[in-house]
């Protein structure tokens, strides 16, 4: 099996779903004495958190670039970022380390081109759901994606920094979501994706009206198949 490396912490709520699953999904390949060569960084959110300014983004890149070295310089033979906010500097990491960064967007891209999705909305941070990096890199892999809603994007922002981030699960937010959901499903998409790492908490991926592509899922997913060696 290969080393992978994980840029935890953001939060450590979505870091403990990743650990998981990744163990998880190499014990289901390989039989229930395996588990996934993993070395993981967990980083201090307090300062990468609800980042707004260019600075703030110059010191998250440059934060999580010196993370990224440290974990090839440890033996990594690919790396994760375990939160699909900080990929917007996920290219300048990329260009600082000689390992490859799986990249949660263009693995969830894929995945849609493969199933054929051609129409999609968005659901996730505030800046996620907004800021043209995520979506014009989803867009690469033939996607049309649906406007956001910015009442609804304030809200689901509240309840991933308020709630998810601190482990919280709150039934109210639960029954927020589906009814989101269920008004999306009313727009011309074929499928939702889940564009945080911590929606998984509060949203049931296999029982809902759309398709949900759930990235953290299938960024796991990738992570088995570099693990076990299946993916270059």
């Amino acid at each position: 099996m290969r080393k992978i490396g994980l840029i935890g912490g953001m939060s450590w709520a979505s870091t403990e779903l990743y650990y998981r699953h990744l163990n998880k999904g190499v014990q289901k390949r390989l039989g229930t004495a395996c588990s996934a060569p993993i070395l993981l960084e967990s980083l201090n959110y307090c300062e990468l958190s609800r980042i707004t300014t260019a600075e703030q983004w110059t010191h998250a890149k440059e934060v999580l670039i010196a993370s990224a070295q440290r974990l090839e310089a440890a033996g990594a033979t690919a790396l994760m970022i375990a939160a699909n906010s900080m990929h917007k500097v996920a290219e300048d990491v990329a260009a600082a380390i000689s390992i490859p960064i799986l990249h949660i967007v263009d693995e969830t891209g894929e995945k849609m081109k493969a199933d054929g999705i051609k129409a999609a909305a968005v659901i996730g941070t505030r800046g996620v759901m907004t800021e043209p990096w995520f979506r014009q890199r989803l867009v690469r892999h033939g996607l049309t994606l649906a406007p956001y809603d910015t009442s609804r994007a304030d809200e689901i922002d509240r309840i991933i920094y308020e709630e998810l981030m601190l482990g919280k699960v709150n039934e109210s937010s639960r029954r927020t979501m589906k009814t989101f959901i269920t008004d999306i499903a009313k727009q011309d998409v074929q499928a939702v994706v889940l564009a945080c790492t911590e929606l998984v908490m509060l949203v049931d991926t296999d029982a809902n009206v759309l398709p949900i592509y759930d990235t953290t899922r299938i960024h796991v997913a990738a992570g088995v198949d570099w693990v076990l060696g299946e993916n270059s």
